[in-house]
């Protein structure tokens, strides 16, 4: 019996999810399944992967084959360096001690590259929010420009109106002097 690591997909449409499954090659994609070891969301930024290494590093020994996709996911938690690493130790180019060193080292690595992922992500958006409060700023203050300039010349214009009528009232009071 040919067993697989492989992807589930649930969901809906244009918002899947994944389960990561081992399952018999010859079951369904979203059939029956032997162990499910964990879970994949593409639709984070970055995607959020959850995975029991432990038991995917034991399926691996034991020959299951992942998929293209799971296998790109179980080396980007470090199961497949994990089942090298061992190997080594296996046969005995280096000791347990160093195998462990290596994939600390690993993960430690791959955990800095993800956190700064994480910060550039939210430092990227924080600038977006801050240029769009200072263009919307701008708009603002053109639009109380625009608003302050038309009232100062609706005034100007009530006033110059109010001036002639005060001239034509002080003519019509001259003429009636006059005459």
């Amino acid at each position: 019996m040919a067993v697989k690591i492989r992807l589930q997909r649930h969901g809906k449409k244009n918002f899947a999810f994944f389960h990561i499954v081992v399952a018999d090659a010859r079951a369904p994609r979203d059939g029956r399944y032997i162990e499910q070891i964990g879970s994949y969301n593409p639709n984070t930024n970055p995607a959020t992967i959850v995975l029991n290494e432990d038991r995917a590093l034991a399926w691996v020994k034991v020959g299951a084959e992942p998929t293209l996709v799971a296998r790109r996911i179980l080396s980007y938690k470090g199961v497949l360096l994990r089942h090298h690493l061992d190997g080594g130790v296996a046969k005995g180019a280096l000791t347990q001690e160093q195998a462990d060193a290596k994939f600390a080292a690993w993960k430690a690595e791959k955990d800095a590259k993800v956190e700064a992922k994480k910060a550039g992500l939210s430092k990227e958006a924080a600038d977006k929010a801050a240029a769009a409060a200072a263009a919307e700023a701008k708009v603002n203050q053109e639009r109380a420009e625009a608003i302050a300039k038309k009232k100062a010349e609706a005034e100007a214009a009530k006033a110059a109106e109010e001036a002639a009528k005060a001239a034509e009232a002080a003519e019509a009071t001259a003429e009636n002097t006059e005459a």
